[in-house]
């Protein structure tokens, strides 16, 4: 498991200790995912998707970067969180954990600001 700047590895799996998280995945900029852990296969697809539509709203809003996008799919809601050039997945139960997943995400992520 590489990070996303090919330096340190990311560790996903504290996430899975996060009630409500199910799995999480970093996928790279070319979308290819560098590291996954728990239940069920990462669609890179949501990355590229997700990639279109923040620079659609970055150019609308003139904003220069984003913090975190939360997508409620018919699967389940998924937080993405920019890492770099890569973006963190995080597959959880239902979107009023989303505090709790933030929180944890915000952990795994700490060592690397």
């Amino acid at each position: 498991m590489n990070g996303a700047g090919g330096g340190a590895p990311l560790d996903l799996s504290p996430l899975l200790g996060v009630r409500g998280v199910h799995g999480a995945a970093l996928c790279g900029p070319a979308g290819a995912v560098q590291a996954q852990v728990g239940a069920g296969p990462v669609d890179p697809g949501i990355v590229t998707a997700a990639r279109a539509v923040l620079q659609s709203l970055q150019g609308a809003t003139g904003a220069s970067g984003w913090n975190d996008l939360l997508l409620d799919l018919g699967s389940g809601p998924v937080l993405l969180t920019p890492v770099g050039g890569s973006v963190l997945l995080t597959a959880f139960d239902e979107v009023p954990s989303l505090g709790r997943v933030r929180l944890g995400v915000r952990r795994v992520l700490s060592p690397r600001s």
